[in-house]
């Protein structure tokens, strides 16, 4: 019991420790190794049907840094960090369901039957699903997966921000970007060289309605 207590005030406080940095110790290096660990832990976060619709860019080189740099419109964390990751949404994700789905029967989680039915109907729907309606869907996962990836940073002892001010048009052209993904957040990554300040929150009662709103 007192391991779970434990467990559950440490994770209250990344929820309340985790603010949004914007300078780095531009000396500090996360290996590629634990960035990988992070982002593997990251993507324990749900998604629709488990299809898991992102992808990620991870810029650790500084010279790379610096190209992304303008597009992500000067802000100085691009550079100053260990890490930029950037999620991007794939639009075709519903492709994957047939390598998600054998590796959940392989692990015994379900027959091959029920994989069978699951892939021909998942890839039959998406496949014929309105873009805009896929694309909000995407969105909405990669969101999910980005805070998760915020969360794990913290776990861990590292700082992020979200960074959605950057030129998505510019950022496809320069990394050679297809069709297939749409970039949604930049995440810089890395050690604090000074504390993102405090905020305040709406009080709940501002932003809660229950069974409808007025």
């Amino acid at each position: 019991m007192e391991t779970n207590v434990q467990q559950v005030q440490d994770f209250y406080q990344v929820l309340k420790e985790r603010r949004s940095v914007r300078h780095y110790d531009s000396t500090f290096k996360i290996s590629e190794q634990e960035l990988t660990d992070i982002l593997t832990e990251a993507t324990l976060a749900p998604s629709g049907a488990n299809l898991q619709p992102w992808k990620f860019i991870v810029f650790n080189d500084q010279a790379v840094k610096e190209k992304l740099l303008p597009i992500a419109n000067n802000q100085i964390q691009v550079v100053e960090s260990s890490a930029v990751i950037a999620v991007l949404g794939d639009l075709e994700g519903y492709k994957q369901a047939e390598k998600i789905y054998a590796s959940a029967v392989e692990a015994g989680y379900m027959s091959n039957e029920i994989k069978e039915n699951l892939v021909n109907n998942i890839t039959g729907f998406l496949s014929k699903m309105a873009p805009d309606r896929l694309k909000n869907s995407v969105l909405i996962d990669c969101g999910l997966v980005s805070m998760q990836i915020m969360l794990v940073a913290k776990a861990r002892g590292y700082d992020t921000v979200p960074m959605a001010g950057f030129d998505a048009g510019k950022f496809i052209e320069a990394f050679n970007i297809s069709d297939r993904y749409v970039p949604v957040m930049l995440i810089a990554i890395g050690k604090a060289a000074q504390a993102g300040h405090p905020t305040v929150r709406l009080p709940i009662e501002d932003v809660t309605f229950w069974n409808g709103i007025a």
